[in-house]
């Protein structure tokens, strides 16, 4: 229990902590958003009228307490650049969309790094892993938005499989959306697939050097039994923990790899938002992904501590 007790202690601070950087670091770079929403032709007496609407004659510190108590109350304040929608609307109405995107990304890692990573293991130094081993090197060393352009140009301009840009709403077609977001998803998972294919290859065949690995064969059990009865879920341990890592990673190439195939998501709405020095807007989007980020990484502590009774006792 007060290992549960530490981790949501150490996860508000860790977001309390990310809200202050992310505030004070868009309020204390160069630019006026007020001479950005009126222009630079605006008069004096309009630009001060718009920064006291918006609270920008304020101390950073004073916005930020001002801000930390509304945003606890789901309100993240009103958009510059978009006047008839506030910054809650606009996100929610683009967060489900990266949301669906990261995780269509994670689940093709899973599905696919895991047999592979286990196969690679199997027939370590064998011709199908060292087929594994040249695959994963080269799609690990393709960035994801090159990797979602060369997509574009073979399915979409060569086969004419897919539509670039021809994006459909989740409200629209639901799955006209999930079809659409495939390519976007692979472009994503793939140098994401070959960094856990070979962490948990590397994993395997470290526990299969251990002393309870003999123990299982002198039972009489085959290599298979050994693998994924055995082998496996000790094998995992630390393959969570970089799994951990890899779902940040998965929603940072989800935010590139949206300009790449035109989708209204977080990743346009942050690009348009910095552009146009809508801070509210980047502020609460910051936050959101990163909260995102910090839960999952608890969340998988507590899956650490589940999968691992050494972690429980210490």
């Amino acid at each position: 229990m007060k290992y549960f007790i530490k981790k949501i202690i150490t996860l508000i601070i860790t977001l309390l902590f990310i809200s202050l950087l992310t505030f004070t670091a868009f309020s204390v770079i160069p630019g006026d958003a007020a001479i950005s929403k009126l222009g630079v032709d605006a008069s004096p007496e309009a630009i001060a009228r718009v920064r006291a609407e918006y609270e920008l004659d304020q101390p950073v510190m004073t916005r930020y307490v001002h801000w930390l108590e509304k945003a606890l109350h789901g309100d993240f304040g009103q958009s510059y650049k978009y006047d008839t929608m506030t910054v809650t609307q606009l996100l929610k109405s683009r967060l489900p969309v990266t949301i669906l995107l990261a995780v269509m990304s994670f689940v093709i890692i899973v599905v696919i790094a895991l047999p592979l990573g286990m196969l690679s293991a199997r027939f370590a130094g064998k011709w199908l892993d060292v087929l594994i081993n040249q695959l994963t090197q080269i799609t690990m060393a393709i960035p994801s938005f090159f990797l979602g352009i060369i997509l574009t140009y073979v399915f979409g301009l060569v086969f004419k499989v897919f539509q670039p840009g021809g994006y459909v709403s989740m409200e629209e077609d639901m799955k006209g959306c999930i079809e659409y977001l495939i390519l976007p998803a692979v472009a994503v998972a793939l140098p994401k697939i070959a960094m856990v294919v070979k962490y948990l290859r590397n994993s395997v065949l470290s526990e299969m050097k251990k002393d309870y690995v003999r123990t299982a064969y002198s039972k009489g059990n085959s290599v298979n039994q050994v693998l994924y009865g055995h082998v496996l879920r000790n094998a995992l341990i630390p393959v969570i923990t970089f799994v951990a890592m890899v779902v940040a990673e998965i929603l940072a190439g989800s935010l590139v790899i949206e300009q790449v195939f035109s989708i209204p998501g977080m990743g346009r709405l942050m690009i348009t938002s910095i552009s146009t020095r809508d801070y509210p807007v980047v502020q609460a989007a910051v936050l959101y992904i990163t909260s995102i980020v910090v839960i999952i990484n608890f969340l998988v502590d507590v899956l650490y501590q589940l999968a691992d009774p050494r972690v429980r006792t210490a």
